[in-house]
Protein backbone atom coordinates (compact mmCIF):
# COMPACT_ATOMS: atom_id res chain seq x y z
CA UNK A 1 0.00 0.00 0.00
CA UNK A 2 1.21 3.62 -0.67
CA UNK A 3 -1.11 5.39 2.35
CA UNK A 4 1.35 6.37 5.29
CA UNK A 5 0.63 7.47 8.25
CA UNK A 6 3.19 10.05 10.24
CA UNK A 7 4.60 10.12 13.38
CA UNK A 8 5.16 13.38 14.69
CA UNK A 9 7.77 14.87 17.40
CA UNK A 10 6.65 17.68 20.10
CA UNK A 11 9.32 19.93 17.60
CA UNK A 12 7.43 19.18 14.75
CA UNK A 13 9.42 16.48 12.87
CA UNK A 14 7.54 13.73 11.56
CA UNK A 15 8.51 9.72 10.43
CA UNK A 16 6.43 8.15 8.06
CA UNK A 17 4.48 4.65 9.22
CA UNK A 18 4.10 2.84 5.99
CA UNK A 19 0.22 1.15 6.78
CA UNK A 20 2.17 -2.73 5.57
CA UNK A 21 5.80 -3.59 7.18
CA UNK A 22 8.72 -4.36 5.01
CA UNK A 23 9.32 -7.12 7.53
CA UNK A 24 9.21 -10.92 5.84
CA UNK A 25 8.35 -13.98 7.78
CA UNK A 26 10.45 -17.24 7.15
CA UNK A 27 7.72 -18.57 4.40
CA UNK A 28 6.87 -14.96 2.35
CA UNK A 29 4.86 -11.89 3.20
CA UNK A 30 3.24 -11.82 6.16
CA UNK A 31 0.27 -10.42 5.02
CA UNK A 32 -1.87 -11.42 8.42
CA UNK A 33 0.25 -9.83 10.38
CA UNK A 34 1.71 -6.69 8.47
CA UNK A 35 -1.92 -5.34 7.56
CA UNK A 36 -3.24 -5.55 11.65
CA UNK A 37 0.30 -4.80 13.36
CA UNK A 38 1.08 -1.94 11.21
CA UNK A 39 -2.79 -0.72 11.89
CA UNK A 40 -1.81 -0.68 15.60
CA UNK A 41 1.55 1.19 15.17
CA UNK A 42 -0.14 3.31 12.87
CA UNK A 43 -2.86 4.05 15.23
CA UNK A 44 -0.80 4.13 18.26
CA UNK A 45 1.65 6.26 16.60
CA UNK A 46 -0.57 9.00 16.20
CA UNK A 47 -2.40 8.85 19.29
CA UNK A 48 0.88 9.59 20.79
CA UNK A 49 1.65 12.22 18.26
CA UNK A 50 -1.61 14.06 19.49
CA UNK A 51 -0.60 13.85 23.19
CA UNK A 52 2.97 15.04 22.67
CA UNK A 53 5.02 12.31 24.16
CA UNK A 54 7.83 12.24 21.56
CA UNK A 55 10.98 14.13 21.63
CA UNK A 56 12.32 15.52 18.30
CA UNK A 57 13.99 12.32 15.93
CA UNK A 58 16.93 14.79 15.79
CA UNK A 59 17.33 15.22 19.60
CA UNK A 60 18.54 12.73 22.12
CA UNK A 61 18.88 14.97 25.24
CA UNK A 62 17.73 15.40 28.63
CA UNK A 63 13.52 15.95 28.18
CA UNK A 64 12.43 19.32 28.64
CA UNK A 65 11.70 20.31 32.56
CA UNK A 66 8.18 19.37 33.92
CA UNK A 67 7.51 17.23 30.24
CA UNK A 68 5.59 14.67 31.28
CA UNK A 69 7.26 11.59 30.84
CA UNK A 70 6.42 9.00 28.24
CA UNK A 71 4.78 5.48 28.32
CA UNK A 72 7.72 3.15 28.31
CA UNK A 73 8.07 -0.90 28.20
CA UNK A 74 11.47 -2.91 28.74
CA UNK A 75 13.35 -4.70 26.37
CA UNK A 76 13.02 -7.96 27.15
CA UNK A 77 15.09 -11.56 26.13
CA UNK A 78 12.48 -14.36 24.97
CA UNK A 79 11.17 -17.22 22.76
CA UNK A 80 8.88 -15.53 20.42
CA UNK A 81 5.92 -17.25 17.78
CA UNK A 82 3.49 -16.04 15.42
CA UNK A 83 0.09 -16.83 15.82
CA UNK A 84 -2.88 -15.97 13.86
CA UNK A 85 -6.41 -16.89 15.17
CA UNK A 86 -9.20 -18.58 12.68
CA UNK A 87 -12.59 -19.55 12.68
CA UNK A 88 -12.82 -23.20 12.76
CA UNK A 89 -15.66 -26.36 13.12
CA UNK A 90 -15.04 -29.11 14.94
CA UNK A 91 -16.45 -32.16 13.49
CA UNK A 92 -15.71 -35.72 12.31
CA UNK A 93 -13.99 -36.99 8.94
CA UNK A 94 -15.16 -38.80 6.45
CA UNK A 95 -18.84 -39.79 5.49
CA UNK A 96 -19.78 -42.86 5.07
CA UNK A 97 -23.64 -43.60 3.88
CA UNK A 98 -24.78 -47.13 4.95
CA UNK A 99 -27.31 -48.61 2.08
CA UNK A 100 -29.31 -51.99 2.77
CA UNK A 101 -28.20 -54.48 -0.15
CA UNK A 102 -30.74 -57.03 1.36
CA UNK A 103 -34.21 -57.75 2.04
CA UNK A 104 -35.84 -58.41 4.58
CA UNK A 105 -37.44 -55.92 8.05
CA UNK A 106 -35.47 -53.51 10.01
CA UNK A 107 -35.52 -54.90 13.54
CA UNK A 108 -32.69 -53.40 15.21
CA UNK A 109 -30.56 -50.43 14.45
CA UNK A 110 -27.89 -48.47 16.51
CA UNK A 111 -28.01 -45.01 18.26
CA UNK A 112 -27.28 -41.91 17.05
CA UNK A 113 -23.63 -40.95 18.16
CA UNK A 114 -22.71 -44.47 19.03
CA UNK A 115 -19.38 -45.85 17.25
CA UNK A 116 -19.40 -49.53 15.63
CA UNK A 117 -16.04 -51.47 14.88
CA UNK A 118 -15.11 -54.43 12.92
CA UNK A 119 -16.51 -57.36 13.26
CA UNK A 120 -19.79 -56.13 15.21
CA UNK A 121 -23.51 -55.35 13.75
CA UNK A 122 -24.52 -52.43 11.80
CA UNK A 123 -28.09 -53.32 12.39
CA UNK A 124 -30.34 -56.34 12.25
CA UNK A 125 -33.03 -57.91 10.48
CA UNK A 126 -35.72 -60.06 10.52
CA UNK A 127 -35.35 -62.26 13.39
CA UNK A 128 -32.11 -60.94 14.61
CA UNK A 129 -30.12 -61.40 11.41
CA UNK A 130 -26.66 -59.06 12.19
CA UNK A 131 -25.40 -57.05 8.84
CA UNK A 132 -21.87 -57.23 10.25
CA UNK A 133 -19.33 -54.16 9.68
CA UNK A 134 -15.77 -55.36 7.98
CA UNK A 135 -12.75 -53.00 7.08
CA UNK A 136 -12.10 -52.76 3.31
CA UNK A 137 -12.05 -50.55 0.14
CA UNK A 138 -13.82 -52.18 -1.60
CA UNK A 139 -17.93 -52.48 -1.69
CA UNK A 140 -19.97 -55.52 -1.06
CA UNK A 141 -21.52 -56.23 -4.51
CA UNK A 142 -22.06 -59.51 -4.90
CA UNK A 143 -22.22 -62.81 -2.27
CA UNK A 144 -19.36 -64.08 -1.09
CA UNK A 145 -18.89 -68.33 -0.84
CA UNK A 146 -16.34 -71.29 -1.59
CA UNK A 147 -14.12 -70.69 -4.59
CA UNK A 148 -14.78 -67.41 -5.42
CA UNK A 149 -11.78 -64.94 -5.78
CA UNK A 150 -11.36 -61.32 -6.01
CA UNK A 151 -10.32 -58.16 -4.13
CA UNK A 152 -13.63 -58.24 -1.74
CA UNK A 153 -12.08 -61.90 -0.85
CA UNK A 154 -9.04 -60.48 -0.05
CA UNK A 155 -10.41 -57.80 2.27
CA UNK A 156 -12.60 -60.17 3.93
CA UNK A 157 -9.46 -62.88 4.86
CA UNK A 158 -7.59 -59.99 6.50
CA UNK A 159 -10.50 -59.09 8.38
CA UNK A 160 -11.15 -62.72 9.97
CA UNK A 161 -7.27 -62.82 10.44
CA UNK A 162 -7.64 -59.48 12.36
CA UNK A 163 -10.58 -60.52 14.23
CA UNK A 164 -8.27 -64.04 15.18
CA UNK A 165 -11.56 -65.83 13.14
CA UNK A 166 -8.79 -67.21 10.82
CA UNK A 167 -4.73 -68.37 11.03
CA UNK A 168 -2.71 -66.01 8.67
CA UNK A 169 -0.62 -69.01 7.79
CA UNK A 170 -3.31 -71.47 6.50
CA UNK A 171 -5.27 -68.29 4.58
CA UNK A 172 -2.02 -67.34 3.10
CA UNK A 173 -1.26 -70.44 1.81
CA UNK A 174 -3.89 -71.13 -0.19
CA UNK A 175 -4.24 -67.26 -1.21
CA UNK A 176 -5.91 -64.12 0.46
CA UNK A 177 -7.90 -63.52 -2.50
CA UNK A 178 -9.46 -67.12 -2.97
CA UNK A 179 -12.58 -68.02 -0.60
CA UNK A 180 -11.26 -71.11 1.12
CA UNK A 181 -11.97 -73.48 3.39
CA UNK A 182 -10.08 -71.50 5.79
CA UNK A 183 -12.45 -68.78 4.97
CA UNK A 184 -15.51 -70.56 5.47
CA UNK A 185 -14.53 -71.81 8.54
CA UNK A 186 -13.64 -68.17 9.81
CA UNK A 187 -17.00 -66.62 8.52
CA UNK A 188 -19.00 -69.55 10.27
CA UNK A 189 -16.90 -68.77 13.69
CA UNK A 190 -17.72 -65.01 12.88
CA UNK A 191 -21.29 -65.53 12.65
CA UNK A 192 -21.57 -67.95 15.55
CA UNK A 193 -19.83 -64.77 17.59
CA UNK A 194 -22.53 -62.28 15.92
CA UNK A 195 -25.51 -64.55 17.67
CA UNK A 196 -26.14 -66.46 14.46
CA UNK A 197 -27.72 -70.23 15.47
CA UNK A 198 -26.74 -71.83 12.52
CA UNK A 199 -23.62 -70.52 10.73
CA UNK A 200 -23.55 -71.03 6.81
CA UNK A 201 -19.96 -69.65 6.34
CA UNK A 202 -20.96 -68.01 3.82
CA UNK A 203 -22.27 -64.35 3.14
CA UNK A 204 -25.24 -63.38 1.04
CA UNK A 205 -25.05 -60.11 -0.50
CA UNK A 206 -26.42 -57.60 2.00
CA UNK A 207 -25.35 -59.31 5.60
CA UNK A 208 -21.69 -57.31 5.03
CA UNK A 209 -21.02 -53.96 5.09
CA UNK A 210 -17.35 -52.82 3.76
CA UNK A 211 -16.02 -49.86 5.19
CA UNK A 212 -12.32 -48.40 5.30
CA UNK A 213 -12.51 -47.96 9.07
CA UNK A 214 -14.69 -47.80 12.60
CA UNK A 215 -17.91 -45.63 11.88
CA UNK A 216 -19.98 -43.10 14.03
CA UNK A 217 -23.51 -43.23 13.54
CA UNK A 218 -24.61 -39.29 12.75
CA UNK A 219 -27.82 -40.27 12.05
CA UNK A 220 -30.21 -43.06 11.73
CA UNK A 221 -32.06 -42.89 8.11
CA UNK A 222 -33.84 -46.29 8.84
CA UNK A 223 -36.84 -46.82 10.57
CA UNK A 224 -37.85 -50.09 12.59
CA UNK A 225 -40.13 -51.95 10.43
CA UNK A 226 -39.40 -50.65 7.45
CA UNK A 227 -37.40 -52.30 4.32
CA UNK A 228 -33.55 -53.28 5.24
CA UNK A 229 -33.18 -52.30 1.51
CA UNK A 230 -32.32 -48.90 1.07
CA UNK A 231 -30.62 -46.20 2.92
CA UNK A 232 -30.28 -47.11 6.64
CA UNK A 233 -27.64 -44.99 8.27
CA UNK A 234 -25.67 -41.74 7.73
CA UNK A 235 -22.22 -42.76 9.19
CA UNK A 236 -18.76 -40.64 10.16
CA UNK A 237 -15.10 -41.99 10.83
CA UNK A 238 -14.82 -41.43 14.66
CA UNK A 239 -11.89 -39.54 14.71
CA UNK A 240 -12.27 -35.58 15.64
CA UNK A 241 -10.97 -33.45 12.77
CA UNK A 242 -10.89 -29.45 12.76
CA UNK A 243 -12.03 -27.51 9.58
CA UNK A 244 -10.74 -24.56 8.78
CA UNK A 245 -12.04 -22.34 5.56
CA UNK A 246 -8.96 -20.54 4.23
CA UNK A 247 -8.35 -17.40 2.53
CA UNK A 248 -7.00 -17.55 -0.34
CA UNK A 249 -4.65 -14.89 0.00
CA UNK A 250 -3.26 -16.53 3.39
CA UNK A 251 -2.51 -20.26 1.88
CA UNK A 252 1.08 -19.45 1.56
CA UNK A 253 1.22 -19.20 5.41
CA UNK A 254 0.30 -22.29 6.26
CA UNK A 255 2.01 -25.94 5.16
CA UNK A 256 0.85 -29.14 6.10
CA UNK A 257 2.96 -30.09 9.86
CA UNK A 258 2.23 -26.40 10.91
CA UNK A 259 1.23 -26.65 14.79
CA UNK A 260 -1.91 -25.04 16.47
CA UNK A 261 -3.65 -24.76 19.48
CA UNK A 262 -7.39 -25.33 18.87
CA UNK A 263 -9.43 -23.51 21.14
CA UNK A 264 -12.80 -25.15 22.35
CA UNK A 265 -16.31 -24.12 22.99
CA UNK A 266 -15.68 -24.15 27.36
CA UNK A 267 -12.33 -21.86 26.60
CA UNK A 268 -10.15 -24.58 27.03
CA UNK A 269 -7.18 -25.37 24.41
CA UNK A 270 -5.89 -28.83 23.12
CA UNK A 271 -3.00 -28.90 20.54
CA UNK A 272 -2.98 -30.00 16.80
CA UNK A 273 -1.28 -29.81 13.84
CA UNK A 274 -2.30 -29.18 10.12
CA UNK A 275 -2.84 -32.30 8.14
CA UNK A 276 -3.81 -31.06 5.07
CA UNK A 277 -4.07 -27.86 2.88
CA UNK A 278 -6.25 -28.53 0.24
CA UNK A 279 -5.65 -26.57 -3.19
CA UNK A 280 -9.73 -26.37 -4.54
CA UNK A 281 -10.88 -22.99 -3.73
CA UNK A 282 -14.72 -22.36 -3.18
CA UNK A 283 -16.25 -18.74 -3.62
CA UNK A 284 -19.10 -17.76 -1.77
CA UNK A 285 -20.87 -14.65 -1.28
CA UNK A 286 -21.85 -11.84 -3.39
CA UNK A 287 -20.87 -8.56 -3.92
CA UNK A 288 -18.76 -7.04 -1.74
CA UNK A 289 -19.27 -10.03 0.80
CA UNK A 290 -17.84 -12.84 -1.74
CA UNK A 291 -14.78 -14.70 -0.41
CA UNK A 292 -12.85 -17.72 -1.84
CA UNK A 293 -11.02 -19.51 0.54
CA UNK A 294 -9.43 -23.73 0.43
CA UNK A 295 -10.21 -26.14 3.33
CA UNK A 296 -7.16 -26.76 5.94
CA UNK A 297 -7.58 -29.58 7.99
CA UNK A 298 -6.33 -29.75 11.30
CA UNK A 299 -5.69 -32.89 13.37
CA UNK A 300 -5.90 -32.96 17.21
CA UNK A 301 -2.90 -34.19 19.37
CA UNK A 302 -5.63 -35.74 21.74
CA UNK A 303 -8.48 -36.90 20.20
CA UNK A 304 -10.15 -37.26 23.25
CA UNK A 305 -9.68 -34.06 24.24
CA UNK A 306 -13.19 -32.73 22.22
CA UNK A 307 -14.97 -35.36 23.91
CA UNK A 308 -17.86 -35.83 21.62
CA UNK A 309 -18.58 -32.34 20.16
CA UNK A 310 -19.72 -32.63 16.57
CA UNK A 311 -20.36 -29.20 14.62
CA UNK A 312 -18.78 -27.03 16.88
CA UNK A 313 -17.58 -23.62 16.59
CA UNK A 314 -13.76 -23.15 17.74
CA UNK A 315 -10.91 -21.31 17.03
CA UNK A 316 -7.56 -22.36 15.89
CA UNK A 317 -4.43 -20.33 16.54
CA UNK A 318 -1.93 -21.31 13.74
CA UNK A 319 1.81 -21.07 14.13
CA UNK A 320 3.23 -19.49 11.38
CA UNK A 321 7.22 -18.77 12.46
CA UNK A 322 9.10 -19.14 15.86
CA UNK A 323 12.45 -18.54 17.11
CA UNK A 324 14.66 -20.68 17.47
CA UNK A 325 15.47 -19.40 20.90
CA UNK A 326 15.14 -16.52 22.85
CA UNK A 327 15.65 -13.24 21.09
CA UNK A 328 15.01 -9.76 22.07
CA UNK A 329 11.39 -8.35 21.73
CA UNK A 330 9.85 -5.17 21.94
CA UNK A 331 5.64 -4.10 22.12
CA UNK A 332 4.90 -3.72 18.60
CA UNK A 333 3.91 -0.15 19.26
CA UNK A 334 7.71 0.66 19.93
CA UNK A 335 8.58 0.57 16.22
CA UNK A 336 8.83 3.46 14.82
CA UNK A 337 8.80 3.20 10.45
CA UNK A 338 10.81 6.10 8.55
CA UNK A 339 10.60 6.92 5.04
CA UNK A 340 13.35 4.95 3.85
CA UNK A 341 11.61 2.01 4.78
CA UNK A 342 13.67 1.36 8.12
CA UNK A 343 12.61 1.21 11.58
CA UNK A 344 14.17 2.47 14.76
CA UNK A 345 12.84 2.53 18.69
CA UNK A 346 13.37 5.07 21.11
CA UNK A 347 15.22 3.95 24.00
CA UNK A 348 15.13 6.08 27.17
CA UNK A 349 17.65 7.02 29.52
CA UNK A 350 18.56 8.41 32.84
CA UNK A 351 17.20 11.48 33.11
CA UNK A 352 14.63 11.13 30.49
CA UNK A 353 17.05 11.26 28.03
CA UNK A 354 16.09 9.50 24.43
CA UNK A 355 18.02 8.25 21.84
CA UNK A 356 16.93 6.95 18.40
CA UNK A 357 18.26 2.80 18.00
CA UNK A 358 17.82 1.19 14.44
CA UNK A 359 15.97 -2.15 14.67
CA UNK A 360 15.09 -5.08 12.20
CA UNK A 361 11.99 -6.17 13.15
CA UNK A 362 11.41 -10.06 12.57
CA UNK A 363 9.00 -12.54 14.12
CA UNK A 364 5.62 -10.99 14.94
CA UNK A 365 3.23 -12.11 17.47
CA UNK A 366 -0.41 -11.39 16.98
CA UNK A 367 -1.77 -12.45 20.18
CA UNK A 368 0.80 -10.61 22.41
CA UNK A 369 1.57 -7.35 20.86
CA UNK A 370 5.24 -8.46 20.41
CA UNK A 371 7.81 -8.22 18.04
CA UNK A 372 11.53 -9.93 17.71
CA UNK A 373 13.99 -7.28 16.61
CA UNK A 374 17.64 -7.10 16.00
CA UNK A 375 19.60 -3.99 17.18
CA UNK A 376 21.86 -2.47 19.37
CA UNK A 377 19.29 -2.99 22.21
CA UNK A 378 20.26 -4.96 25.59
CA UNK A 379 17.19 -6.49 27.82
CA UNK A 380 15.92 -3.99 30.69
CA UNK A 381 16.22 -0.51 28.40
CA UNK A 382 13.18 1.13 28.17
CA UNK A 383 11.60 2.04 24.82
CA UNK A 384 9.09 4.18 24.58
CA UNK A 385 5.86 2.89 23.31
CA UNK A 386 2.15 4.31 22.19
CA UNK A 387 0.10 4.65 25.66
CA UNK A 388 -2.99 2.02 26.47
Amino acid sequence: MSETVSRGREAGQQAEVPAVAEARGPRGPRRWAALGIMAVVAAGAVAAWRIGVFSPAASSGPGGQGAPAPATAAVTRQDIAATTPLTATLGYAGFYPVTGRGGGTLTWLPSAGQVIRQGHALYKTGNGSPVVLLYGGVPAWRPLGEGVTGEDVSQLNHDLVALRDADSANISALGWDYFSWQTAAGVAKLQLALGVSSPSGSLPLGSVVFEPEAIRVAQVTGSLGSSASGPVLAATSDRHVVMVPLDVSQQSEVQAGDKVTVTLPDGTTTPGAVSSVGTVATTSGSGGNTTTTIPVQVTLTDPQAAGILDQAPVTVNITTASSPGPVLVVPVTALVAQSTGRYVVEVVGPGNTRLWVPVRPGIFDDASGLVQVTGALTPGQRVVVAPS
